[in-house]
């Protein structure tokens, strides 16, 4: 089987989205278990819940 050997050059729109990524969010969710990660996003969601519930009570108040 042949190994390429050229080298690709970096795509420069992939480039510009990579500065604006926190690689250390990345790496600090990969250093966690399945479970955690799963534990983490249900937690999550349910703050995105109640976030929209006290949205939806805000505007019930303020109509």
């Amino acid at each position: 089987m042949k190994q390429p050997s050229e080298r690709f050059e970096p795509d420069p729109v992939i480039e510009a989205y990579k500065r604006h990524v926190d690689r250390t969010l990345i790496r600090e969710n990969l250093r966690l278990t399945v479970e955690e990660r799963f534990d983490a996003l249900m937690r999550l969601q349910q703050f995105a819940e109640e976030l929209q519930r006290a949205g939806r009570e805000a505007r019930q108040r303020n109509d």
